[in-house]
């Protein structure tokens, strides 16, 4: 199995941004939808501004009008843009822009499935966790990346049980809500990487 994926998200501060990259993230998440870890384009664009070029700068939305979308594009200037893959029929999104559709447990999958998309619990940044077997039973259709739940403890089985592309934490690597902790954010990505 190739080198794992990670995505570690929600990130509000600087310190956590140099964390995720000194512990050799492969992209890191900008919230915008409304959360705990919600930040503003202006912010985004900030903490984004040291991140290097082989690091993805993903902007996270849930369900967001044109008018938004557009803002966080021109302000931020994303790599990715990651949203519901429902959300994404009803966007006009530029021809270079990569997206990273979300799929999430007990939903119905689309019929074409995309080439990479983020497999998640029913509520993300929650801590719930994804259904694993579902996941599973998913890989094949594309590069999934799994999300929901994870933390430095389970993330080891999670890659054994699903063996996924990637995986992507938010919540499972605080020290509270929207504050990561830099600790647990190390502890992810070595665990991860040992896992294969």
């Amino acid at each position: 199995m190739a080198r794992i994926w990670i995505k570690i998200c929600g990130l509000t501060s600087e310190l956590a941004v140099r964390t995720a990259i000194s512990a050799g993230v492969d992209a890191v998440g900008f919230v915008f939808a409304p959360s705990k870890r919600q930040v503003t384009a202006e912010q985004a664009a900030q903490l984004a501004a040291t991140v290097p070029a082989k690091v993805q700068r993903i902007a996270v939305m849930l369900h967001p009008t044109q008018t938004w979308v557009n803002e966080v594009l021109k302000i931020f200037k994303p790599d990715v843009l990651q949203t519901d893959w429902q959300d994404l029929a009803e966007l006009t999104l530029p021809s270079e822009l990569m997206v990273l559709p979300v799929m999430r447990t007990g939903q119905a999958m689309p019929g074409n499935m995309p080439i990479r998309f983020l497999f998640e619990g029913p509520v993300s940044g929650t801590g719930e966790k994804a259904d694993w077997s579902q996941a599973a039973s998913l890989v094949h259709s594309g590069e999934l990346i799994l999300a929901g739940g994870l933390n430095p403890a389970n993330i080891a089985g999670a890659i054994r049980a699903v063996r996924p592309f990637g995986v992507d934490v938010s919540s499972g690597v605080e020290a509270s809500p929207g504050v990561k902790d830099p600790l647990k954010m190390i502890e992810f990505v070595q665990a991860a990487r040992a896992a294969l």
